[in-house]
């Protein structure tokens, strides 16, 4: 594959394309410009809500996001919501009562587009007074569809946490996480970030040959088994986590290292 050439980009945000600090170095900013000039867009695949999507906008301009793990498609340039999958609400009642029943200590929030709602115990990590997020009963929370379920745990490490999460919901939806918490991102059954790359890159006339596809985390891996097993380059962060770097046919550098960029020049 020493000639191959992306014709689509893709790229989780948090640890891959921003740095630790959350900002997209200029390295990278021009790397990824060349490669639009040539006629290459970049998607971006991320567990991030429409809502955290403002300042990416601001530096890249337009094209299209994978917000909430595949859930929803988002136009940048326009800021519009393309499509929305979520999560049904006796589906949502279901697994909020057997997780409690399983685990007490269990804390849930949802996110249903640019709206955030957690419960009063619930410990946000960064939507602290900000427009859209709002305290609710569990049970005001799972009365409509959600495009992603949030359940968190302050005490249990967080592979168990995950692990016993996924357990308990089984095929009702679908389990991942992206974060170093004990929190489990609860998105429909069979959403992902491969679905969302498959349905872009299908749009564009595209399949996963052509996709090349960074990424850091556990809710990277279904986009990394869709583009690996189609033929195109699933390229693994320095630093991912261990299921990622199984699932990757490349490793690049860190984050903090332009990994992305670096990659991309020497293709």
């Amino acid at each position: 594959m020493s000639d191959w050439r992306p014709k689509l980009i893709a790229s989780d945000m948090d640890g891959t394309l921003l740095r630790s600090d959350e900002t997209v170095s200029e390295q990278t900013r021009a790397e990824l410009e060349r490669w639009r000039a040539a006629g290459v867009p970049l998607v971006l695949a991320t567990g991030r809500p429409p809502r955290w999507m403002h300042g990416i906008r601001e530096v890249l301009g337009s094209g299209t996001a994978i917000c909430c793990n595949g859930a929803v498609l988002l136009d940048l340039e326009p800021f519009t919501v393309l499509d929305e999958h979520g999560i049904a609400p006796a589906v949502l009642q279901e697994v909020t009562e057997e997780l409690r029943r399983r685990e007490p200590r269990v804390w849930f929030a949802v996110e249903y587009g640019d709206q955030f709602r957690h419960e009063p115990v619930y410990r946000p990590r960064w939507d602290v007074d900000v427009p859209g997020v709002a305290v609710a009963t569990l049970e005001e929370m799972v009365a409509r569809p959600a495009a992603k379920l949030l359940a968190r745990h302050e005490a249990m490490p967080r592979d168990e946490f995950v692990a016993m999460v996924e357990a308990v919901v089984g095929e009702r939806a679908t389990v991942t996480n992206s974060s170093s918490d004990a929190l489990a991102e609860i998105s429909a059954p069979g959403i992902t970030k491969a679905t969302g790359l498959a349905r872009v890159a299908a749009d564009l006339g595209l399949g996963p040959a052509d996709v090349v596809y960074f990424g850091d985390m556990p809710n990277d891996v279904a986009a990394f088994d869709w583009v690996r097993e189609g033929g195109g380059r699933a390229v693994a962060m320095a630093h991912a986590h261990a299921e990622v770097l199984a699932a990757a046919t490349d490793v690049t550098t860190t984050n903090d290292d332009d990994g992305v960029a670096a990659f991309l020049a020497g293709l």
